[in-house]
């Protein structure tokens, strides 16, 4: 069937060899629509960033631009500014018909790590092409916050699907005319526009900025870190905020958001044109996120800001970013929320996993 494979259809691929590892694959690895990847025991620091390219493998790339290796066994820093290519535990080998797209996790996300996939002969980060059979990369470059790593975290995840299933707008206002998709008026252009909230009921708090000095944060460490060694509170006096140029921000979605059982979504970043602002990091929504059923209603997006070359003024209700639409293949026998470990089901603005709930 034509879709997002769920979380049945990855449980196949790995029975028949099509997702294989260099350790058994943890069945809490399987998400609703995604399988979470685990970093191997060795990164390279490299001069750069790169994409393989053609016919090239990505140990000849790193072989050109190591700078040198790091042993993870032991726990090893990342540092912010700085490049590494981590080996994956996972591979692929896919049948014709799969493929497959990848994305930074919500942590992994939240914290500013730029982690993206890579493979041998690729020519688009987090594409995976039909037919692949190879090993899996990450390359991974803190940019606020210095990140202590070992073997085995999951810092991006993978999505498998057969065929092409995105909603066009249409179908989109249908789903939303049976479903409503977010609890005020859907602004459908390509996807599902969403905004920004910096209401008066926020004016107090309505973000976190990146602080630019910081300690290193331990990503094995949960509900541990006082927010405030690492973050600025963000006020929002009259609506708005002035984006400082390169500086790192979360903020929340004004509208809460919800994934039907049978689609999955993905964040893509608003068109440039639109401001001196990205959001940052595009992510997977997993079928029944902010979802009744899965007791996630009322779950708004949490955006991961990055502002370009000049300081922009963002205000209230701006919108920032789409949600775009898939079907799956068929209804993941569990939802996001539902019995898994689902970190951000009925979320409001909300920091990474690893620091303490202010």
């Amino acid at each position: 069937m034509t879709g997002v494979l769920p979380r049945q259809g990855i449980a196949e691929l790995i029975e028949i060899g099509a997702i294989s590892a260099s350790e058994p694959i943890d069945p809490a690895q399987i998400q609703p629509a995604s399988l979470d990847l685990r970093l191997g025991r060795v990164a390279y620091r490299v001069r750069a960033s790169f994409l393989t390219g053609d016919g090239r493998r990505v140990a000849d790339r790193i072989s050109e631009f190591e700078m040198h290796r790091i042993d993870l066994d032991d726990g090893a820093v990342l540092e912010k500014g700085c490049v590494y290519v981590v080996p994956l535990m996972e591979r692929l080998s896919l049948p014709d018909g799969i493929q497959a797209v990848a994305n930074a996790k919500s942590s992994t996300g939240r914290l500013d790590l730029l982690t993206r996939l890579i493979t041998d002969g690729g020519t688009e980060f987090d594409r995976v092409a039909p037919g692949h059979d190879g090993p899996l990369y990450a390359e991974i470059c803190p940019r606020s916050f210095s990140v202590l790593v070992r073997p085995g975290m999951k810092l991006n995840q993978i999505r498998f699907r057969a065929g092409q299933a995105v909603l066009d707008d249409a179908q989109l206002t249908n789903l939303h005319a049976q479903e409503p998709l977010v609890d005020g008026p859907a602004l459908i252009s390509e996807g599902l526009g969403f905004s920004v909230d910096l209401s008066p009921e926020l004016a107090s708090c309505a973000g976190f900025r990146a602080k630019p000095h910081t300690g290193v944060i331990d990503l094995d460490r949960i509900d541990h870190y006082d927010p405030a060694e690492f973050w600025e509170v963000v006020t929002a006096a009259r609506g708005r905020i002035i984006l400082d140029p390169g500086a790192f921000y979360i903020l929340v979605s004004r509208e809460s958001v919800t994934i039907p059982p049978a689609y999955a979504a993905e964040m893509a970043p608003y068109l440039a044109m639109a401001g001196e602002f990205r959001v940052h990091y595009a992510g997977f929504f997993d079928p029944g996120f902010g979802h009744a059923e899965a007791q996630g209603k009322g779950s708004r997006g949490v955006l991961e800001v990055r502002c370009h070359e000049a300081p922009f003024v963002l205000e209230h209700g701006q919108v920032v970013g789409r949600l775009v639409y898939e079907r799956m293949s068929e209804i993941p026998d569990r939802l996001y929320g539902a019995g898994i470990a689902s970190n951000y089901q009925g979320q409001g603005l909300k920091l990474s996993k690893q620091f303490r709930a202010i």
